[in-house]
């Protein structure tokens, strides 16, 4: 089993701790968040001190737009997809937003963001929400489809989320294990198309920590049944799989950290993400 881990920092700068903690070879990628952004100089000055070590490593940030947005001060305040989707021009408007979201990170030295969102907005998930461009699949994947132009454009790649939907399952997977109960069949006809429709364009898809217990007792991100079967067999995704984060609540249901990363890189996922737990982190990177 080969895979890698994505990790985070807990300041604007490195400290001697992170330093050794990005060289060692598990460590194939660093997330960003809010607590380690200032300002646009700030951040490439980070992402330099980061290449510095490894030159290599995969820079990431959630900038979807709307509440998700980790690049604030002296960045462009991106609408919700929720409010791109309610304009007459949308697909114009979810193309520039996806042109000068790319943009925007690049600049700083970041590679990507973890974006678009492929989820259906059933009006029932609250972690959802206004993330979600529409609750009709073939306009969400239209829509999603010319962020996803914007961001190639500029040069990002694409990342889908959450696989294979996180819009009908109320539950939020940040502190609770959420549970979609609907069948294979009514997943297809639904909350499956808008990643069947761009499975070739996608560069990556991030699972959702929802269990669909008639497909799959594990939550998606921890399942063979839907990464390797349905994601990679059915909807023939050639890209990269990286999981959500393991030290989500909805993530739990596989053990402790080491035995999550076992699990999520067991089911299929390249690289597993792992935020907000330094602990979890060395226990992750011990299990690799």
């Amino acid at each position: 089993m080969q895979g890698s881990l994505m990790l985070d920092i807990a300041g604007t700068w490195l400290t001697a701790e992170d330093r050794q903690l990005l060289r060692q070879p598990e460590v194939g990628g660093l997330i960003l968040f809010a607590r380690n952004i200032e300002s646009p100089r700030q951040v490439r000055e980070l992402s330099r001190a980061i290449r510095a070590i490894r030159p290599e490593l995969l820079l990431a940030v959630d900038q979807e737009g709307g509440r998700v947005q980790r690049l604030r001060r002296d960045f462009v305040r991106l609408p919700a997809m929720r409010e791109i989707a309610q304009r007459a021009d949308a697909l114009q408007l979810a193309e520039t937003c996806g042109w000068v979201m790319a943009t925007e990170v690049q600049a700083v030295g970041l590679d990507f963001s973890f974006a678009p969102v492929l989820d259906l907005d059933h009006q029932r998930s609250a972690v959802v929400g206004t993330r979600a461009f529409e609750g009709d699949p073939l306009r969400a994947a239209e829509l999603a489809g010319a962020f996803m132009k914007g961001m190639r454009a500029a040069g990002m790649a694409a990342t889908g989320k959450h696989f294979p939907g996180h819009g009908w399952a109320e539950a939020d997977s940040h502190v609770a294990i959420p549970v979609d109960e609907r069948s294979l069949d009514q997943l297809r006809a639904a909350d499956l198309i808008p990643f069947k429709r761009l499975s070739s364009e996608l560069d990556a898809v991030m699972p959702a920590h929802v269990i669909y217990p008639n497909v799959d007792e594990q939550p998606a991100g921890f399942s063979r049944r839907w990464l390797q079967d349905i994601l990679r067999g059915e909807l023939g995704f050639r890209g990269v799989i990286f999981s959500d984060d393991l030290s989500m609540a909805g993530a739990h249901v596989a053990g402790n950290a080491a035995e999550r990363i076992q699990a999520a890189l067991s089911a299929g996922c390249d690289m597993g993400v792992v935020c907000n737990d330094r602990a979890g982190a060395g226990l992750a990177l011990d299990g690799l």
